[in-house]
């Protein structure tokens, strides 16, 4: 297999939402459902939020990156495309795992919304008390 035909998997969760990452070698682009990373997410600071791992790697124009993400806001998508750059990074040098682990990139962010009770009007939200 050629140099070029190699590509790096790697998925990440976080909230309601799965992203699939395919990193190939390439020249920094990061593209999102198809469309550049900028187009796809509102806030510029969602997009360095996931260029995060590249930057502690020093790997940023390296690789050419397409995401597939399902699922819940844009807050939890882009957290989800960090973790899966972070994994994927993994697969292509195993060097990376000390600078991606220290700086927490590894972990999984396992807070989900919390189920509403019955009884109350929300998870944990009780009803107003009325003394009369």
């Amino acid at each position: 297999m050629a140099k070029k035909d190699v590509i790096y998997r790697g998925t990440g969760r976080r909230k309601t939402s799965i992203a699939q990452v395919i990193l190939t070698p390439g020249k920094g682009n990061i593209f999102v459902n198809g469309q550049p990373a900028l187009e796809f997410f509102p806030y510029a600071t969602l997009v360095q939020d996931l260029e995060q791992p590249l930057k502690i790697t020093g790997t940023g124009s390296d690789f050419d990156i397409s995401i597939k993400v399902t699922g819940g806001g844009f807050t939890g998508q882009s957290g989800a495309c960090r973790l899966g750059i972070a994994r994927a990074l993994l697969e292509a040098s195993k060097d990376y795992r000390p600078l991606l682990k220290h700086s927490k990139m590894l972990t999984r962010d396992a807070r989900i919304k919390e189920r509403k009770k019955y009884g109350l009007k929300a998870a944990r939200r009780a009803p107003q008390f009325s003394k009369r």
